[in-house]
């Protein structure tokens, strides 16, 4: 008694018998933890009794609302922001070959198309939206055997495409959307940083095969540095993401993407031995696609003379090629092109609708931002054949090359051969000491194959003097009367 006693003088309520209680609660159906419970005789509890009943009764009248909330969660959010901007891609004849293609193109999509009869539409892919004007990136085995490629959108719209780029050895390619400007604009997604990635994460694997509607899966970033199942390599991606998410028949090309909706990589194959492992190319690797793909000689055929980051906002120069328009121009390594004319460049495919759409003989003015500073720059366009012709390579090489063209072909008897005829050998110069002779025929210059004077020249103009070129040649080997093909190599240093 005497600790009650000294209770009740201190005023403790809790511990004062005899004394009626309160009981508060606004819920229609009531819950312990809106319960507020408290002496008549202290004004001051009775107001904070009040509140907590108040915001008590707040946070019922939310529980219906509270309720929906929890099922849009963080993978829910992320697939209504990216799905926009994933499409279908259909394509239309395709050539009956066998290699590593069309394996992978059989063990995907073979159980649809074997029923299509021959010349109709097929849809083998997926695709994903990276820029509101319609440019869009696939896998490159999804389109390359196509002759028309039809697009269509989350929403059903069908449109037709064009192929921009494509490069078989990283398994990436670009389409444009050919669309007017009064159709708007479409719906594209957010590239992630290079590095940002963890192992473990929640990715989803998007896409919309065959057209019959969007498809999502979930699972976790598995690896980052897998390489893929191939023959003998022939795609030559050694550092692929594995996940276990479901890349399933048609997805291929489509993206995968982490919670906050950005692209973490093009979703390309699903190991066929084991189970729930697929792969997709790493937005690392995307971009470095992009940055080889999207250039004013590949686009247009014009001679930029600049290599340019893709992933960089805005483009950033990676590197300038002596004696090239950029060069001349006063562009500098590490120049950010933050404006052409008047219009502001955002990224790298701002840059390339911008260039593209003035006018071949225009002058072409820049703003770029080098240390802090902006400064204008002004070029124009040059053609490649102007500068990478037979001319460098003459001079470079002793050899005068000509292109092997189909009346030329027959005309020597080689209807079959791809490459280019040496017209000319000068007595004296790196060819002529190689052993090459007028007549040869180049295959292969490095192990590439030789398909026209513009590439040949460029590698040439890249290379040192003094670099050795291994070249492969179509040579005529002579017996009495009989003549015959073989191939033959020269080992070449440049002057």
């Amino acid at each position: 008694m005497e600790q009650s006693d000294s209770l009740v003088g201190k005023k403790n309520h809790l511990a004062i018998y005899g004394i009626s209680f309160r009981t508060f609660w606004c819920s229609p159906m009531p819950n312990l933890s809106h319960f507020v419970v408290l002496p008549c005789g202290d004004r001051s509890l009775n107001l904070i009794a009040y509140l907590a009943g108040f915001l008590a009764c707040l946070a019922t009248c939310q529980v219906g609302a509270d309720q929906l909330d929890l099922r849009r969660d963080a993978t829910v959010q992320a697939v209504e922001q990216v799905m926009p901007s994933v499409v279908n891609i259909r394509t239309e004849i395709l050539l009956d070959r066998r290699d590593f293609y069309y394996d992978l193109l059989w063990d995907f999509f073979g159980p649809y198309y074997r029923q299509r009869p021959p010349e109709s539409t097929y849809s083998l892919g997926s695709g994903v939206i990276v820029h509101d004007s319609g440019y869009l990136l696939t896998n490159a085995h999804v389109i390359n055997r196509a002759s028309r490629i039809q697009v269509v959108l989350h929403d059903g719209t069908e449109y037709e495409a064009e192929v921009v780029a494509g490069m078989t050895d990283s398994d990436v390619a670009l389409l444009k959307i050919i669309a007017s400007e009064q159709e708007g604009s479409f719906k594209a997604i957010e590239f992630a940083a290079e590095e940002d990635l963890m192992l473990g994460e929640s990715v989803l694997a998007l896409g919309n095969p065959f057209g019959l509607g969007s498809s999502v899966s979930r699972g976790i970033l598995s690896s980052k540095n897998r390489r893929p199942p191939s023959e003998d390599q022939p795609l030559d991606v050694a550092q692929w993401l594995q996940t276990d998410a479901a890349i399933n028949p048609g997805n291929s090309g489509g993206p995968l993407v982490n919670l906050s909706g950005q692209l973490m990589g093009l979703n390309v194959a699903v190991y066929k031995e084991a189970q729930g492992i697929g792969f997709a190319i790493p937005i690392k690797q995307v971009n470095e696609a992009l940055s080889s793909m999207l250039t004013s000689e590949r686009v247009m055929g014009f001679w930029f003379g600049a290599r340019l980051n893709a992933a960089a906002q805005p483009p950033q120069i990676l590197e300038v090629m002596k004696e090239g328009p950029a060069y001349e121009a006063g562009f500098k390594k590490g120049d950010r092109i933050v404006k052409v004319g008047a219009v502001k460049v955002g990224g790298f495919f701002d840059l390339l609708r911008e260039t593209t759409s003035l006018p071949k003989e225009a002058t072409l003015a820049f703003t770029v931002e080098r240390n802090g500073q902006t400064k204008g720059l002004s070029m124009k366009w040059v053609s490649e054949e102007s500068f990478f012709n037979a001319d460098l390579i003459h001079s470079k090489t002793g050899m005068r090359l000509q292109p092997m063209t189909a009346r030329l072909a027959r005309h020597l008897g080689m209807e079959s051969v791809r490459g280019l005829l040496v017209a000319e050998v000068e007595s004296g110069r790196p060819a002529y000491r190689a052993g090459i002779q007028t007549g040869f025929v180049l295959l292969e210059c490095d192990g590439e194959a030789v398909g026209d004077l513009v590439s040949l020249a460029r590698k040439v103009h890249l290379a040192d003097t003094g670099t050795e070129l291994k070249l492969t040649l179509l040579v005529e080997r002579r017996l009495g009367r009989l003549m015959t093909l073989g191939k033959a190599t020269a080992t070449l240093k440049l002057e």
